[in-house]
């Protein structure tokens, strides 16, 4: 048995092409869609996504600024810059590069994002609205997944699934995706007993660990749907996920690689909730209800 390949590179570039029609009709209605992306510091790992998400605005037509502050930046100054993006009307989203400095609470600088350009969905009211089944905006690495599954048409309702990994980012608001889809979830962690055992139980299995090769074909059911979330670069220089790609690519019924799964994904609703955020906010219809 070969599982068959989850291409998140080619599903992105499919999403792309129908967010570029929409950035357009929206261009010429006077309106251009506009993404900020504030990074702090020269983590090398996040100048690389911020590039990579400039690149994306450009590819589909949105706006994009790029403010870069040194690592040493105070607190005060980060919500001052971010308080100015709150009320710019060229900005629809605002997107903060984790993680911050030491010397910055990463809680009260996304609380201090608008709710209403938080397209990272990690402001409380939205995270609030994700819980209650009702999203403005989901964060996007789990939307992506949500995405990918569905453009294969994968079924969810009713399936075990299985994330290990129980991040704010990824864990819990795909947790909450799955089960307003009417899954099983189990959620795994770095406490949790017999963690092979439970992950063999998925029918849907999501490792999100920063662990490269964590899952191995030991852990996983037969034809199984693997999603694979991690990136990690290892001393040879190679990216490898938190799946071990080979072996377990023999037992599922599905997967994703690393690269060209979900790292496209994520970058994608990164621009579709841009997209979405502009058009709410041109016709004045976000309320905190």
């Amino acid at each position: 048995m070969s599982a068959q390949i989850i291409d998140g590179k080619a599903i992105a570039k499919k999403i792309r092409v129908q967010i570029r029609q929409e950035v357009e009709q929206l261009r010429a209605r006077g309106v251009q869609p506009g993404l900020a992306a504030v990074l702090v510091g020269d983590n090398p790992s996040s100048v690389i996504y911020v590039r990579n998400k400039r690149k994306a605005c450009e590819e589909v037509g949105i706006y994009s600024e790029e403010h870069r502050l040194p690592d040493q930046t105070r607190e005060e100054d980060l919500l001052k810059l971010i308080e100015g993006l709150n009320s710019n009307p060229k900005i629809h989203g605002i997107l903060i590069q984790l993680p911050l400095p030491k010397q910055i609470h990463t809680d009260l600088v996304l609380d201090h994002v608008s709710p209403e350009k938080d397209v990272d969905g990690l402001h409380p009211y939205n995270v609030g609205r994700l819980t209650m089944g009702n999203p403005r905006f989901v964060p996007c690495t789990p939307a992506g997944v949500i995405a990918m599954l569905d453009e294969h048409k994968i079924p969810i309702e009713g399936r075990r699934a299985v994330i290990v990994g129980r991040s704010n980012l990824v864990g819990r608001p795909l947790s909450l995706l799955l089960m307003h889809r009417n899954a099983t979830i189990t959620v795994c962690h770095s406490r949790t007993k017999d963690i092979g055992a439970i992950c063999r139980e998925g029918d849907i299995l999501v490792a999100a660990t920063g662990k490269p090769k964590f899952i191995t074909a030991e852990m996983v059911k037969e034809g199984a749907v693997v999603v694979d979330v991690g990136i990690n670069r290892l001393e040879t220089g190679q990216l490898v996920g938190d799946v071990d790609f080979e072996p377990v690519s023999k037992k599922a019924g599905w997967i994703t690689p690393v690269p060209g799964g979900v790292g496209p994904m994520t970058v994608v609703m990164l621009m579709q909730n841009t997209l979405q955020s502009a058009k709410r906010l041109a016709k004045g219809h976000f309320q905190c209800e």
